[in-house]
């Protein structure tokens, strides 16, 4: 038996999610389009090319505001209205959620929720985005 797509979506974005430099959090995100295409994938970490020693990633708190969402990374590679569904292997934080919101996603599945901001779920509400949570 063949898997869902929404299931298909969120197993690349938990692969995404292997390419994270981040050794606390791994996160990937993949955005399917209409025809059930895939459009983009990211994960979370830091801008391309950016170079830093390994004491950086050992202060979780120092590096928070440096990390680029993987939601952010995928959003980044299409235009508005090109993609349908996003699957993400956390559930994005509420920053992310408006984000996803303003691209036109209709439907998001996540994995694992992020339990520091689940304000995502009343925004996707509040937009009528379908958000389902996979897995566990």
């Amino acid at each position: 038996m063949r898997v869902s797509w929404e299931q298909y979506a969120l197993n690349i974005a938990q692969t995404a999610s292997s390419r994270s430099e981040d050794h606390h959090v791994k996160v990937g995100a993949c955005a399917l389009n209409p025809q059930r295409m895939v459009v983009a994938v990211g994960y979370n970490g830091l801008a391309s090319g950016k170079d830093v020693s390994y004491d950086f990633w050992r202060n979780r708190d120092h590096r928070r505001k440096f990390m680029i969402h993987a939601e952010v990374n995928c959003l980044s590679l299409f235009k508005k209205g090109e993609a349908e569904m996003l699957a993400v292997s956390l559930l994005p934080c509420s920053s992310c959620a408006t984000m996803i919101a303003g691209y036109g996603i209709s439907k998001v599945i996540y994995g694992d929720t992020y339990e520091r901001d689940t304000l995502a779920l009343e925004i996707f509400d509040f937009y009528d985005i379908e958000c389902i949570k996979y897995g566990n």
